[in-house]
């Protein structure tokens, strides 16, 4: 039986109908119209689904969708404004960081969130992409994207 979960999505408050225990990435998907978290794996093995919760990533295809309650959720739709794409994401375009897609969203959410946090990576950009794999890129194109979107933030005097 579904039930009203309110959460602020992307800086907006939002209320849904969704299955309690339905994971997130489908409750984002389908109830709160946020399409850009992909669907990779369905097992938390790939990383396509990461969102931002609470300051936290995680795999929203392992999370209850109960858990966004009065929670705060961050997509690939909330990065941008209005006039232009974030610095991770200016960053991959530029680099070719992206190639089919399905898991370049979660790459950059958890690019954001190192630039945010790069203390809970002391190992750097790979440790904190890890758990997010690509099969196209090789993670080349990734990590330069990475190194541009620290560059791009610096130059522009910025916050991720």
């Amino acid at each position: 039986m579904k039930q009203s979960i309110s959460f602020t999505l992307n800086g907006k408050s939002v209320t849904i109908e969704a299955h309690p225990m339905q994971p997130l990435l489908y409750a984002l998907r389908d109830d709160a119209d946020a399409v850009g978290t992909k669907y990779g794996c369905g097992e938390g093995e790939c990383g396509a689904c990461t969102v931002i919760l609470n300051d936290e990533l995680v795999m929203s295809c392992l999370v209850p969708a109960v858990q966004a309650e009065g929670a705060r959720v961050e997509t690939i739709e909330g990065l941008a404004d209005a006039n232009e794409l974030h610095a991770v994401q200016q960053a991959f375009l530029e680099s070719g960081g992206a190639q089919c897609g399905i898991c370049t969203p979660g790459m950059i959410m958890a690019g954001v969130h190192h630039l945010r946090h790069p203390e809970r990576a002391p190992g750097g950009v790979p440790e904190a992409l890890e758990g997010n794999l690509c099969r196209c890129t090789g993670y080349t194109r990734i990590f330069t994207a990475m190194k541009r979107a620290k560059e791009i933030l610096s130059a522009n005097g910025t916050a991720p």
